[in-house]
């Protein structure tokens, strides 16, 4: 059965253009113009030698870059030039260099860690690659002997490796910090990550402010691929994202993530922060960033905590970015994790975000017993989607260290298959910055599969066989049904290997009712009512996200005036009340994506 995608509609003159050599230019570009220089990933039928860079420099191009995992390079040339390289027949695909940016003790009871600690599993020998903005050299990276365990280190932006910004050190202490910093005589929380004795491996690609672009993040995929076998690089975690802006077929960075997958590296993206986004109504669905789209990648939105241990408390953060995707309508995130209100190592010295959120700097009283307002310089406070990727990034290390010969297929199967999926129908979220309340249903395309459970996942004796794509939807109006279509070879419809799956057809057809069943990979309480966001007038019809004028558009959440300004979810209001304790709602996002 072949997977069905939404179909977008075209001009005539659009599929006239298409017909030629302009089929090879992403649309994106083909709609950017021909005044000025652009940055542009140019993919080749071969990896390019020094001749194909020079058919571009004789385009006007420079150089920026060597691609060679995509067969490819990015380069600096004038757009009006883009139309005639396209010509050349050594190009296969021509694209947007985008920009990107960068998106514990709670956290690691809320996925069942302890669990795992407790049966030998810390992620030991597992190598995780975070592609960031750096990790700083903290007692918290250090393994029993006092010896660091970042043991490799690659600046991409041309540094030290080191953070200046803030974001890849609170990442990678999600991930494998071991507490170090919290473990003082007195202290009540021991402040670790997931796989708290795993290596880490520091590629640094954001700059102080956070900012990076597709190539530079590509480069450092390509590399951890060259490195997977020195340092067993099993993991990759990509905190960070950027509006989808072609089909993950074309788009060069979902194209390194699935190459990543396919050397046998789990890649982890953040779903995106964009799901309070209601500028055409659609109530944030079709939000989720690249390379969260990737039917490949494991993608995962937040959760909070709510200040307590239970999970069963645990709700949704507003802003985490639902699905189905753009263009290709997969269906995202596929967990999600705790995300909201986490506390973890800070960068050395006075990294950006530190200086931008002073009021997320931790007090001492969070977790040294004393009563101390003080900040501390070890610890720091961040919210996102960001952070949700990290603790699923530290689960997959314990789980590959228990069981070292699962495949990237068989981790996302068992993590999707074993998710907690206990949800209320819908909770509601107070800003408390700006008094406006957020409702969430707890949807396929909201909660994806359910909330990590490590203990779960390291219990199960499943192997699944197949791959893990996952699967694609359209909307039917007339019905007010949703169908989903999964790859022939999928591992997670339910006539896998042992049909632990059962209740899934090959098209799995939602009614009114639902027909998710408690041993399905989604959960019973999911939302799908006629009256519901499915409706004729909301994300699925002609007027909606899928449009030009949508959510993509020049006014749009990823415009000037969006959540990147200083009023609204990039706030530096601070979740800490004036007493200290974390405010139990949806705080700012600090600065994430």
């Amino acid at each position: 059965m072949k997977p069905i995608f939404l179909l977008i509609a075209f001009t005539a003159a659009e599929l006239a253009f298409a017909k030629g050599p302009g089929s090879k230019v992403s649309s994106e570009l083909q709609a950017m113009g021909s005044n000025g220089n652009v940055d542009v990933i140019v993919q080749f039928d071969q990896v390019p030698t020094e001749a194909h860079h020079q058919r571009v420099r004789n385009h006007g191009g420079r150089l920026r870059n060597k691609l060679n995992l995509l067969k490819g390079g990015s380069y600096s040339m004038p757009a009006s030039a883009v139309a005639d390289l396209a010509n050349d027949p050594t190009v296969t695909h021509i694209s947007v260099d985008h920009k990107l940016k960068a998106k514990l003790d709670y956290t690691t009871t809320a996925a069942n860690a302890p669990a795992a600690w407790q049966a030998g599993w810390d992620g030991s020998g597992i190598g995780v690659a975070v592609i960031d903005s750096g990790i700083s050299l903290r007692p918290d990276f250090k393994n029993s002997q006092g010896y660091s365990r970042i043991v490799y280190t690659q600046d991409f932006t041309g540094g030290t490796g080191q953070d200046s910004y803030g974001h890849g050190t609170h990442v990678a202490g999600i991930i494998a910090g071991n507490g170090a910093n919290s473990k003082c005589l007195g202290c009540t929380r021991t402040l670790q990550g997931l796989a708290p004795n795993a290596n880490l491996i520091n590629f640094r690609v954001l700059d102080q402010n956070g900012e990076s672009s597709d190539s530079m993040v590509i480069a450092a995929i390509g590399q951890a691929i060259q490195l997977k076998t020195r340092y067993n690089i099993r993991v990759i975690n990509l905190s960070l994202g950027r509006a989808v802006t072609e089909s993950y077929k074309q788009d060069p960075l979902c194209q390194a993530v699935e190459a990543a997958w396919k050397a046998g590296i789990v890649v982890v993206v953040a779903a995106g922060n964009d799901g309070r986004d209601n500028s055409v109504g659609e109530h944030g669905y079709g939000t989720i960033n690249a390379p969260g789209n990737d039917p490949y990648a494991i993608t995962v939105g937040a959760m909070k905590a709510m200040g307590t241990y239970t999970r069963t408390d645990d709700r949704i953060a507003s802003y985490s970015s639902k699905g189905p995707s753009l263009f290709d309508n997969v269906v995202k995130p596929d967990l999600v994790a705790p995300g909201n209100g986490i506390v973890s190592v800070r960068a050395s010295g006075w990294p950006t975000l530190v200086t931008e959120l002073p009021t997320n700097v931790v007090p001492l009283s969070y977790y040294n017993g004393t009563s101390s307002m003080y900040p501390s310089s070890n610890y720091f406070l961040l919210n996102g989607t960001s952070m949700a990727a990290a603790a699923v990034s530290g689960a997959v290390a314990d789980l590959l260290e228990a069981q070292p010969s699962l495949t990237p297929d068989q981790v996302k199967a068992r993590l999707m298959m074993t998710a907690y999926k206990t949800f209320p129908t819908s909770s509601t979220a107070l800003d408390t910055l700006t008094g406006t309340t957020y409702l969430s249903y707890y949807d396929l395309f909201t909660v994806g599969a359910g909330y990590l459970d490590l203990q779960a996942a390291l219990a199960t004796s499943y192997f699944s066989v197949g791959n893990s794509l996952s699967p694609t939807a359209t909307f039917n109006p007339s019905a007010g049904t949703i169908l989903l279509s999964f790859d022939p070879g999928s591992a997670i419809t339910p006539y896998g290997a042992q049909g632990v799956l059962a209740g899934w057809g090959a098209a799995a057809t939602l009614g009114s009712n639902g027909i998710v069943g408690s041993s399905s990979i989604w959960s019973t309480s999911s939302i799908w009512s006629t009256s519901s966001i499915w409706s004729t007038s909301s994300i699925w019809s002609t007027s909606s996200i899928w449009s030009t004028s949508g959510i993509w558009g020049t006014s749009s959440i990823w415009s000037t005036s969006s959540i990147w300004s200083t009023g609204t979810d990039s706030s530096n209001s601070s979740i800490w009340s004036t007493s200290g304790t974390q405010v139990d709602s949806d705080a700012a996002i600090n600065g994430e994506n």
